[in-house]
């Protein structure tokens, strides 16, 4: 897989896993190599399949890569659940430096909630796909309209006359005319190198100035470009020259130009993995000086620029504001679009523009027009053209958006805080059996969740050896893998999301907001009923003392808090015994299925089953 050709690697790896479908190093390769030859569907069941053996010990990333795929779909709980198992193990020896991808995993699992939140309070504007007239089964992208023109690049076939042809990116045109969009047309080779791929064109304000990203095939997917500048002179377009350094610098991909206004200096905008920045593709700008000649680049910062890919730049000066798009900040899974403010010399915290905008898959290119009354993206999102693999391809979209003189809407961060929290729930959290303060009648306990989670851990060494107990061979093998997973994606995943639920009820409270949290209790059926009710209501008190020990104490003041102004919580509580019609065994003898079973586990547990605000 060298050269990158992703679509030969996925075939080599049929034909030999059609051969021997039971080697997991195969199963792998194979994975990967449809994961990034776009047959998500292919690569889903192949990492699984290298999960039920294997369970991240030799293959750590199946965990990660299944949560991105499941992300993509917008299967967000499932995303979730994988991430947070990738987060949970322990870093093996590997020739692939994982450090990034544990970072990542952290922030995808909060990203899966804001996407829930995202799409469950969608912003106003509706998108349009474009028809044939503009889109094909091929890419487009780098789409921009101006004086009833759209200007976009695209991968279309070479001439059918010449099965020798090449197939190059080029830029292209078509015009608007009664409501219609006319025969779309390649710009000349003035403007398309006939030896070059072609795409991401801009204008100056003045449309004297047109510059474009020039590219050379690194292998089969990768390209470095360069920009290209050239004038309007005497009605036409001169031919176009490579701008110098610094702008360009050779052997350095810098690409996706577009121009802004940066404190009333004209400012070109463009991606770039050169030195001096954040990681990967960086957004940086240039100032324009009066001579036309350009300043020395500057890298946006730390807020808009992440280890991941920045890419596709749009400055919309009335509103000071910068759009790109981004893989690392938190989304609703491929490339998002988002949007800073600049202020002071700076560049301000991202906001996700929002869904459905944004969608499960990449949105990127955001773009709006001259009379500044529709925006345009490129997105691979459902429903847009293919030829042979689903979302393989970009298409253009477009949307309606308000005069950019009206200032926008400022951000309620106090529903998106609210919003956050109610995603969490239920929120459920586990214990061992008959924990804490196992037969006892009590209905308090003095332990913290948190002290009965870390006890829970110390025993995980117990449940691998007794629930395997009896099995051999690859059922073992499935044994131990289910406890681990359980521990994994229940346990810990449960007391994650308490510490991110305590991060926000903590920004609600300090706005003065009321807060109703809601418990219920569940136990297995290893007792009486009464039992079990007074041992629900232990697991209860538990949440409630972890609520008053945690952060120091800092939300005691807030239980039950009478000061006008100030913030609230007000605790209800559901508490039940032995959930309804459980199979799980409740035979005192048999400790493996009673108490060791991730299925008896299971239904040790409490939730936070609701969160409500005001009073």
């Amino acid at each position: 897989m060298a050269n990158k050709d992703w679509f030969s690697a996925a075939q080599y790896y049929n034909r030999l896993y059609f051969r021997d479908s039971s080697d997991v190093s195969l199963q792998y390769n194979y994975a990967e190599a449809s994961r990034l030859n776009f047959d998500l569907d292919l690569a889903l069941r192949l990492y699984t399949k290298v999960t039920v053996i294997d369970n991240g010990k030799t293959y750590p990333l199946c965990f990660y890569w299944i949560g991105q795929i499941l992300k993509n779909k917008g299967q967000y709980k499932d995303a979730k659940k994988w991430f947070t198992k990738f987060s949970k193990i322990k870093k093996p020896k590997s020739k692939v430096n994982l450090d990034y991808y544990f970072n990542k995993a952290k922030l995808e699992i909060e990203a899966c909630d804001l996407a829930v939140f995202l799409i469950k309070n969608p912003v106003k504007e509706k998108i349009e796909h474009l028809d044939t007239a503009i889109n094909s089964k091929v890419s487009e992208y780098a789409a921009f309209e101006s004086d009833s023109a759209l200007y976009f690049s695209s991968l279309r076939n070479a001439s059918r006359k010449d099965a020798n042809a090449v197939s190059l990116n080029k830029i292209y045109r078509s015009d608007m005319r009664k409501m219609k969009w006319q025969k779309v047309k390649a710009l000349d080779t003035a403007i398309n190198a006939t030896y070059l791929h072609n795409a991401n064109t801009c204008f100056s304000d003045d449309y004297k100035q047109m510059i474009v990203s020039r590219c050379t095939a690194k292998n089969a997917t990768e390209y470095t470009c360069e920009l290209y500048s050239g004038n309007y002179v005497n009605n036409k377009w001169q031919p176009l020259e490579r701008m110098p350094e610094p702008i360009n610098i050779k052997g350095i991909n810098t690409t996706q130009p577009s121009f802004g206004m940066i404190n009333g200096k004209t400012a070109l905008f463009f991606a770039s993995n050169r030195g001096g920045g954040e990681g990967a593709l960086d957004i940086w700008y240039c100032i324009k000086n009066t001579d036309g000649t350009f300043e020395t680049p500057v890298n946006c910062g730390k807020k808009i620029n992440t280890p991941d890919d920045e890419i596709t730049p749009w400055f919309v000066n009335e509103r000071n504001t910068l759009y790109f798009s981004s893989t690392y900040h938190k989304g609703l899974g491929g490339f998002d679009i988002f949007k800073s403010e600049y202020l002071n010399n700076e560049f301000g915290e991202p906001q996700n523009a929002g869904y459905p905008i944004n969608s499960s898959y990449n949105d990127i290119y955001y773009s709006v027009n001259k009379s500044r009354d529709l925006a345009y993206l490129s997105s691979n999102r459902v429903g847009s053209y293919f030829e042979n693999k689903l979302n393989c391809c970009n298409d253009i979209y477009r949307f309606n958006i308000e005069p950019l003189n009206i200032p926008p809407k400022p951000i309620d961060t106090l529903a998106m805080l609210q919003g956050q929290m109610k995603v969490l729930c239920p929120l459920t959290l586990y214990f061992h059996n008959d924990e804490p303060d196992p037969k006892t009648k009590n209905i308090t306990t003095t332990k913290t969740y948190e002290t009965t989670y870390n006890e829970y851990k110390v025993l995980v060494p117990q449940y691998l050896v007794e629930y395997p107990r009896g099995a051999e061979g690859d059922q073992k093998v499935i044994a131990s893998n289910k406890v681990e997973n359980f521990f994994a994606d229940s346990v810990d995943a449960g007391f994650d999301d308490l510490k991110r639920f305590s991060d926000l009820l903590q920004k609600v409270l300090l706005k003065g907001e009321t807060v109703k949290i809601t418990m219920k209790g569940y136990c297995s059926p290893l007792a009486s009923t009464d039992y079990n009710v007074n041992l629900a209501k232990r697991r209860i008190s538990s949440l409630k003392n972890y609520f008053n020990e945690t952060r120091n104490g800092w939300f005691v003041k807030y239980i039950n808090n009478q000061t006008p102004g100030e913030g609230k919580i007000i605790y209800e509580d559901l508490d039940i015994g032995e959930l309804p019609m459980s199979k799980v065994s409740d035979d005192l003898k048999d400790k493996r299925n009673s108490v060791y079973s991730p299925y008896a586990a299971q239904e040790r547990k409490i939730q936070i089953i609701a969160v409500s605000f005001g009073n």
